[in-house]
């Protein structure tokens, strides 16, 4: 518990930032985590922040990744990390909590947001409400969260990204979650086929029935590893279809969590190491990044 001793005792020092008017915008962000997870750890760096789900996918788990620039979000953004040379803050919390409070900021002039040891580590979000007096309105939300021991630090790492068969654009998300949610009617599980020519199938198989919805024109994103040579993909056959099954419960509340509209979306299949990996990114603002586990078919 050295860990968490050393995180409380300078505690109050560490987090100090200000958001005037974008606390909505964040808000979208915390909304969609919320409904995917109901804990998840949140790493503070100088320069970004993230929120981080590391369930083991190869165990039916999910796993998501979301990066945010602070520069975007906070006007103002100061932090102390344990040491210089390991200048960050790793914390979990609850991210319905944060959304319930980042929820009275949507009209809000200012929006602060400072780490404090009140009773218990705390994240305190206050929030200035405007006001036709010449006093100001604040509304202060003290939210429970967990300090967590450098010595696991590295459970927290970025995840790879594995050498894919298909990479492609998905359609526009309110239309595929629309789909979705009307095959979850049909089935717990849903086959998504994609290749490379543009072209990707939902579809579900039963004894009684057989349904594909067809998507064509979505078009694919070049990729290249870290070593410069593009993934399997390459010499692939174009019209060859690449296939995951998985819980179709689980795309759906994938879908159904979305808050913000991201510029692009985008889907990665692949069949040889048993699990897909969808990527989504917003225009400059965060890149957010889900593994779902693929289930072996009938």
């Amino acid at each position: 518990m050295a860990g968490h001793a050393e995180g409380r005792q300078c505690l109050a020092k560490r987090l100090a930032s200000t958001f005037p008017g974008k606390g909505e915008r964040k808000g979208g962000v915390i909304n969609t985590i919320s409904k995917l997870t109901k804990t998840c750890t949140l790493r503070l760096t100088v320069c970004k922040l993230y929120f981080i789900l590391s369930d083991k996918v190869a165990n039916g788990g999910a796993s998501m990744w979301c990066e945010l620039c602070q520069g975007n979000f906070f006007d103002e953004f100061q932090m102390e990390g344990v040491a210089a040379e390991h200048n960050e803050i790793y914390l979990e919390l609850v991210p319905e909590n944060l959304s319930r409070a980042l929820k009275t900021a949507h009209s809000a002039k200012a929006v602060k947001i400072k780490l404090t040891n009140k009773h218990c580590p705390c994240l305190r979000v206050a929030v200035e409400l405007p006001s036709l007096s010449s006093s100001s309105r604040i509304v202060t939300h003290d939210i429970p969260v967990g300090v967590i021991p450098r010595r696991i630090w590295n459970d927290f790492r970025e995840p790879t990204m594995p050498d894919f068969d298909v990479s492609i654009y998905l359609p526009v998300l309110k239309i595929m979650k629309s789909v979705v949610e009307r095959m979850k009617n049909l089935s717990n599980f849903i086959v998504i086929e994609a290749n490379l020519s543009g072209e990707m199938n939902l579809k579900i198989e039963t004894d009684l029935v057989s349904v594909t919805t067809h998507f064509k024109d979505l078009g694919n994103p070049p990729w290249a590893s870290e070593d410069g040579c593009q993934s399997s993909a390459q010499g692939r056959n174009l019209e060859s279809m690449a296939e995951a099954r998985i819980d179709i419960k689980k795309l759906q509340q994938l879908l159904a969590g979305q808050q913000v509209n991201p510029t692009k979306a985008l889907c990665n299949i692949m069949q040889r190491v048993k699990r897909r990996l969808k990527e989504r990114q917003w225009s400059g603002d965060l890149t957010f990044l889900c593994l779902l586990s693929l289930l072996p078919s009938d």
